[in-house]
């Protein structure tokens, strides 16, 4: 039970400081866009360190949840951080939440019922060598590379879903590797956590993972990045921990089927909410939901710039820009 309630109050806090960090995001200039300028650019605004601080609330708590639960449990569940961002996410535009809304939200509840009953996720596995660790982050971080490098060719809109997905790939990677972590520094000790590679590999991970899910924040509206991170997350949580965890699952062909269910329906779940009119559209949204006026809105071209100068894109690249 312990572990569900920190995995339940982890997923709160991260789709609450998600909200709260796309919302200062789209206030950053589109040259900081995948530089690490943007990171200094928000650490000046009051609602993105907010926003920081509930997500580090969800990763200290998840990392609670991890240390005293499997990966592949506790994966799908933080999956649920949508439904919290969308709670928040209603909040500001208020949107009820319709049909489409309250299906997405089943879907994603069934999802991960289903995948917790008929895999029923244990650890206790022997773990891998140091080889297929490497391995499997070897394999994790090329995916990484192969998404940032294929979203830098495409539209903002398009950049922001594979950016999101690349960030959710290094969390769940991360996510594994604090596990990992946790078991050591409970065996060994903390000297010798200190003198293995994983826990910078955590930190790394981590700090990646921000610019990536920040660009594709400041590049987006919030439904064309958050349920492609929260879709990836888990996933990629899971099949790190059945790579190099030893975490097990059912095996036979119904706990299969129903495992597969269930992450196609947490999959659907979380586009279909991300996709919701209740999720934050534009900044102009945003901006009107609060009773402000758009022409207030930060970055908004001064009387001193030239009249053509493009807006909602970078010069630097010539991609079509976005409003988002």
């Amino acid at each position: 039970m312990a572990v569900f309630l920190l995995a339940l109050s982890a997923a709160c806090c991260l789709g609450l400081g998600f909200v709260l960090q796309q919302h200062a995001a789209q206030q950053a200039p589109r040259s900081d866009l995948l530089r690490w300028r943007l990171l200094l650019d928000l650490m000046r605004m009051p609602q993105w360190l907010l926003g920081t601080a509930f997500m580090v609330s969800g990763l200290i708590l998840s990392a609670l949840a991890l240390n005293q639960g499997e990966v592949s449990l506790v994966e799908p569940l933080l999956a649920t951080n949508l439904i919290f961002a969308m709670a928040l996410a209603r909040v500001l535009t208020r949107q009820t939440l319709g049909r489409s809304g309250w299906a997405g939200v089943l879907l994603l509840a069934l999802g991960v019922t289903a995948f917790i009953v008929a895999g029923q996720p244990t650890g206790g596995g022997p773990p891998a060598g140091e080889l297929r660790h490497w391995l499997v982050v070897g394999t994790v971080v090329g995916l990484v590379l192969l998404l940032v490098s294929l979203a830098r060719r495409l539209p903002l809109f398009e950049e922001a879903t594979l950016l999101a997905l690349a960030a959710g790939l290094l969390y769940g990677l991360q996510d594994a590797l604090t596990r990992t972590t946790t078991q050591r520094l409970g065996h060994d000790g903390l000297t010798a956590v200190l003198r293995s590679w994983q826990p910078y590999a955590v930190v790394v991970a981590g700090v990646v993972g921000l610019l990536l899910v920040q660009s594709a924040f400041e590049a987006a509206p919030l439904r064309m990045s958050l349920p492609a991170l929260t879709a990836a997350q888990p996933v990629a949580g899971i099949a790190c921990a059945v790579g190099f965890l030893g975490d097990r699952l059912q095996v036979t062909p119904g706990a299969l089927a129903w495992q597969a269910a269930g992450l196609l329906a947490i999959v659907i779940g979380v586009i279909v909410i991300g996709r919701h009119p209740a999720m934050p559209g534009t900044v102009r949204d945003t901006l009107e939901s609060i009773g402000a006026s758009p022409e207030d809105k930060p970055g908004k071209k001064s009387e001193d710039e030239p009249e053509d100068k493009p807006t909602g894109g970078s010069e630097e690249n010539g991609r079509p820009g976005s409003t988002g």
